[in-house]
């Protein structure tokens, strides 16, 4: 079993399609296995998004990510990774397949509802940044 972690960001939480996500997360026979809210400072969404502190768009997506409460989730299932990133969608909601929780939900680019890892050690790194071992089922 692999294990991932997802963000429903806060433009997601504002929206209150919380529910809608788990439902499609449940239906997708991905096993929840943590999950909480919580609200980030800049510096926490800073420390998140380290990986991308050169690139262009970093304050943008620090500032989002701390301006509202976000729902954490570790997700498990086989190949979890794969298939979370083919349910979230392309980030570019527009480009997006039909069906994804980015292209049915979201509207801008930056503010794309959900979060996903995109490898097995960003999943590692991303886990342990918000879940210590005893918050795991």
């Amino acid at each position: 079993m692999e294990r991932t972690l997802s963000i429903i960001k806060p433009d997601g939480v504002g929206r209150g399609i919380i529910g809608e996500i788990i439902k499609r997360l449940e239906s997708s026979n991905i096993k929840i296995i943590a999950i909480k809210m919580l609200k980030m400072t800049k510096k926490q969404a800073q420390g998140f998004y380290a990986v991308h502190k050169e690139r262009p768009f970093f304050d943008n997506v620090t500032d989002f990510m701390a301006s509202g409460p976000v729902v954490v989730i570790v997700l498990e299932a086989e190949n979890v990774i794969t298939k979370y990133r083919k349910l979230m969608g392309a980030t570019n909601y527009k480009e997006a397949e039909e069906g994804t929780i980015r292209k049915d939900f979201a509207t801008d680019i930056e503010k794309n509802i959900v979060h996903g890892s995109d490898s097995q050690e960003s999943a590692s790194f991303e886990i342990s940044y918000f879940f210590n071992s005893f918050e795991i089922v």
